[in-house]
């Protein structure tokens, strides 16, 4: 007899519908089953629906929903809602509008909408969302237990092929035989990545990184010890007064929240440039922001605007700060550090492991950049994910000295997984002092000032991105803030 344990429950309400979300360990799988069903839902009602859905689902509607050329979802939704009501009220004729209002929207759901997929979305404990074919069930990546096995499959690889054209309309874009690799994104923000057989050999996939409805802030990184308070402050330091920071790090390491992080510390009288290939970033509403993103070429290979032509650009739109999303070729890093080199601070996220590594990325193929230019580089912060716990944090944070090479500051110590001090700056310190006057002593006393306000924060439990937004302004303002 197989032993069955339960390691999480909770429920999800999906426009009325209630979802039991089950987290079950069993001995015959090797990652535990993330389970769903629908509770208010009748096994009746659903048999019935499911005629209905049949019903509705004619030759002529499914042409509207792949075949046409200006397709809106939404659209489209309302014109099947009022075709749903007239079968609905057939069979339940007397449900009352709330009752109606939740069938619709479940017929709408698993018809036109993206099926259980639109449940995995509303749970905010996942991360990604994959689909691998339509014979495997789909996976998903939970925050507190890692990689799970669903009880969700798609019906056929026709499916998985109809969503990602829906998707892909939506905002522009196509998966063809000719083209059959998308990268798009839901109007939600959420990244979706999706491929067609036989490029992927054992069907049709689609893999959805979930868009942070709530963003990372500097209160969230330091109250789950994804950094250290005195490291905050050493970075806070060094965006108040421009160095310029890349942070590294391997895939879902955090990058991009860390650059969202460090975002948090924009003075609001500078006006800050983001270029994105998909939206990610969301800074505080007061900040002087204009966020850019690329646009792939259409079938024709026109209308393609690339990273490259954002930060050329960039730099005629009279930029404080530059926020690159990712730097990936020697073309997009020799802009950004001659940016650096004319005083402009440059905050990017580049895949590297750890402090050498990202040294070595950018100055050998494909960057190849000279060694000499890196010192227009003022920090390099790379992070780092356990695979095993799942668990996010600052690995090491280091400075690049005037010969281009890099001086670890402080590292994790991943037995005790506390970021402990390595060094002392030199060159951050040698920097500031050339163009602030500050003395080493008071740059320590700015750094413990800095220290207790975050602290203060974390105490108040102040993580909404907005209050932070208003506390830094209040305190570049005023350094007297009174907390």
């Amino acid at each position: 007899m197989s032993e069955e344990k339960i390691l999480d429950s909770y429920e999800l309400l999906v426009d009325d519908i209630i979802i039991d979300v089950s987290i079950v360990y069993t001995e015959q799988e090797p990652v535990p089953l993330y389970t769903i069903s629908v509770t208010n839902i009748s096994e009746t009602t659903k048999i019935i629906l499911e005629k209905i859905r049949e019903e509705f689902v004619s030759d002529e509607s499914r042409s509207l929903v792949v075949g046409q050329e200006d397709f809106d979802i939404e659209t489209v939704q309302e014109q099947f809602r009022k075709k749903i009501f007239k079968l609905l009220t057939k069979y339940f004729p007397n449900a009352d509008k709330k009752t109606m209002d939740m069938l619709i929207n479940y017929v709408l759901q698993q018809n036109i909408g993206l099926g259980n997929i639109e449940i995995l979305l509303k749970d905010t404990n996942l991360e990604e969302i994959v689909i691998n074919n339509a014979q495997e069930p789909i996976w998903i990546y939970h925050r507190k237990y890692g990689w799970l096995k669903t009880n969700i499959t798609m019906p056929d690889e026709a499916r998985i092929r109809h969503y990602s054209t829906i998707i892909g309309r939506n905002v522009g874009k196509e998966i063809t035989v000719l083209n059959p690799l998308m990268d798009a994104h839901l109007k939600t923000g959420d990244r979706v990545n999706a491929t067609l057989h036989p490029i992927s050999s054992k069907g049709n996939t689609m893999t959805i990184r979930k868009f942070a409805i709530k963003p990372w802030t500097i209160t969230d990184f330091i109250g789950d010890n994804s950094i250290s308070c005195e490291a905050a402050a050493l970075l806070w330091m060094a965006v108040q007064n421009e160095l310029s920071i890349i942070i590294t790090g391997g895939t879902a390491s955090g990058k991009t929240s860390m650059l969202n992080v460090i975002s948090n510390f924009f003075p609001s009288n500078q006006r800050i440039i983001s270029l994105e290939d998909t939206r990610e970033l969301q800074l505080p509403k007061i900040l002087h922001w204009v966020p850019l993103e690329t646009r792939l070429a259409n079938p024709e290979g026109k209308g393609g605007v690339k990273m490259l032509d954002l930060i050329i650009n960039s730099l005629r739109m009279r930029p404080d700060r530059i926020v690159v999303g990712e730097i990936r070729r020697k073309e997009e890093a020799e802009v950004l550090f001659e940016a650096m080199h004319t005083g402009h601070s440059v905050y990017g996220t580049l895949h590297a492991n750890n402090v050498n590594e990202t040294i070595t990325r950018l100055t050998t193929p494909p960057i190849d950049l000279p060694k000499a230019i890196l010192p227009a580089l003022n920090m390099i912060v790379v992070q780092h994910i356990n695979r095993k716990t799942g668990k996010r944090r600052t690995l090491q944070i280091a400075e690049i000295l005037p010969s281009g090479d890099a001086r670890i500051l402080m590292q994790l110590n991943v037995h005790k997984d506390i970021l402990e001090k390595i060094n002392e700056p030199l060159a951050i310190i040698e920097t500031l002092n050339l163009y602030t006057g500050f003395s080493k002593e008071e740059i320590k006393e700015d750094l413990k000032k800095k220290e207790e306000v975050l602290n203060w924060m974390v105490k108040k439990n102040i993580r909404d991105i907005h209050k932070i937004g208003l506390i830094m302004s209040k305190y570049y303002l005023d350094k007297h803030y009174n907390i």
